[in-house]
């Protein structure tokens, strides 16, 4: 399995982190100093135009920063509870079993399995 993160989407909820069996899901910072990848945003094989390049997608970025749900929400560290950015560090690991997908607040996660299949979470 081949599992990444459409970083601009990413809203740092980590929903994917918690509900995730296998421990696919790091949670990492957005980067400091003009280096988005300075805290390894960017570890997973995120295609160059999902790639963490210091900037949210401002449609997720406006449906998500003033949502009251006890989430620091595009946060550039995470807090453990919440804020950073998550990075599919572990996609071998991955059991298909789509906990992720429904949970992922951004919808940025994407799976691709081992026939090419591809999957990409849809918010509940």
């Amino acid at each position: 399995m081949d599992v990444y993160i459409d970083k601009p989407k990413c809203t740092g909820c980590h929903h994917c982190f918690d509900v995730c069996p296998v421990a696919v899901f790091e949670m990492r910072g957005r980067g400091t100093s003009g280096n988005p990848d300075a805290d390894g945003a960017n570890k997973d094989n995120a295609p160059e135009n999902m790639k963490w390049k210091g900037v949210s997608d401002s449609a997720i970025k406006q449906k998500w920063e003033n949502v009251k749900d006890g989430h620091n929400h595009f946060a550039e560290k995470s807090d453990g509870k919440s804020g950073g950015i998550s990075v599919g560090v572990n996609g071998s690991a991955c059991i298909l079993c789509q906990a992720c997908l429904i949970e992922c607040e951004g919808e940025c996660i994407h799976i691709v399995d081992d026939t090419g299949t591809k999957y990409q979470s849809i918010y509940k």
